[in-house]
């Protein structure tokens, strides 16, 4: 009896790629192995005809072949094989072989891990982060053992091999026709038996330490930006390289400057009269005092901008400014004559009143019309 065409076995079309060709078999692997149809013959010819197929088309240089030249360019007999494919393995050979990539085989206990990422939590001035530093930090970390050199056996001894798992690090369990893999419960999936631990360690390999690192703070760094020094992080396992240490920096309260973005911000109290009057204040900046003209009659809530006298951007696009907020401060604590002056003072005003307080009438206005409506 002819056999049936490969590409007819696996449903698929001629051109199929790779994956569509194993794609196919699982399908068909899942539906006809005969862990699952025990006793079916229909089924098990089935499962070895897609086995098959899958054989050959999934092999570059067998599919060449068998595209050429049909059945009798794969035809085992033809190389002393012996006539046709055994169906030989348990399901959950298959399972590995063709599933596998799906669910994720892990090679056993020796294999490599990257060591965990630390943060590093750093508290800055506003001066710091605006110019720049280079801080010690100090931290606790696993390093690996230098008396065992991260084996984790006593020093002259080494770990042996698991028994029970035959240094793989896992077991395989079968349910029905899954195969299904775990831990070894007795090395704990690391594939090695330590029998006489590292006293320094205690057999884990790695010992805490703490380090001081110098971390290059850049000019212009702003609460919740990160600095990564890559590989100072926790020691790998099993000869892995390390992880990294992040440094979230965070700015302190500053006693005179609010940081927004790059621009600073600041309250400037100035007193009645040179409100009034106008004059001269020195303004603090961040790299010294500068001489700020107040015009007359300049209202609280007038805001001035010092350009350039704010923060260095961190990707260095210009610098930031300085707003200087005007904040007219009420006398307190007047002696008795003070209080009678600022009374004659305030009666004068009011001979004018219009021209002297035309915020305050303008509002007063407001008011005024704001009740007759609500009489209305």
């Amino acid at each position: 009896m002819a056999k049936q065409d490969y590409y007819e076995v696996l449903g698929v079309a001629r051109n199929a790629s790779e994956a569509e060709l194993k794609k196919a078999y699982r399908r068909l692997a899942m539906k006809f192995h005969p862990d699952r149809n025990q006793g079916d013959q229909k089924a098990e010819e089935s499962f070895k005809s897609a086995k098959e197929a899958y054989e050959i088309l999934s092999d570059s240089q067998k599919r060449a072949a068998y595209d050429q030249f049909g059945h009798a360019g794969v035809d085992p007999s033809a190389a002393g094989g012996g006539g046709g494919y055994q169906s030989g393995g348990s399901f959950s050979d298959i399972f590995d072989d063709v599933f596998g990539d799906i669910f994720g085989n892990r090679a056993g206990g020796s294999q490599a891990y990257r060591g965990a990422d630390l943060r590093y939590n750093m508290e800055l001035s506003l001066e710091d982060a605006v110019q720049g530093v280079t801080a010690k930090v100090k931290i606790p970390t696993n390093v690996k053992c230098g008396v065992c050199n991260g084996s984790g056996a006593k020093k002259g001894t080494s770990p042996t091999t698991c028994t029970t798992c035959g240094g793989q690090g896992q077991v395989r369990m079968q349910q029905g026709f899954f195969s299904i893999q775990q831990a070894c419960p007795r090395c704990k999936g690391a594939g090695k038996i330590i029998t006489e631990p590292c006293t320094a360690c205690k057999g884990h390999g790695q010992v805490q330490e703490s380090k001081t690192l110098s971390v290059k703070i850049p000019a212009g760094v702003d609460s919740g930006d990160r600095i990564r020094l890559a590989g100072e992080g926790e020691a790998g396992a099993n000869g892995g390289p390390p992880g990294d240490l992040y440094v979230q920096v965070q700015i302190k309260p500053h006693p005179i400057f609010r940081r927004e973005s790059n621009d600073l911000n600041c309250e400037m109290p100035i007193s009645f009269v040179t409100a009034a009057l106008g004059g001269e204040l020195d303004v603090p900046t961040l790299g010294g005092r500068v001489r700020l003209k107040v015009p007359p009659e300049t209202q609280t809530g007038k805001i001035f901008r010092l350009r350039g006298k704010g923060v260095k951007s961190i990707q260095h696009r210009g610098v930031g400014d300085l707003l200087c907020k005007v904040v007219v401060e009420t006398p307190v604590h007047l002696s008795q004559k003070q209080k009678e002056l600022l009374q004659d003072f305030e009666d004068t005003l009011q001979e004018r009143n219009e021209k002297h307080s035309p915020r305050a009438l303008s509002w007063l206005d407001g008011v005024k019309k704001f009740f007759e409506d609500l009489k209305s």
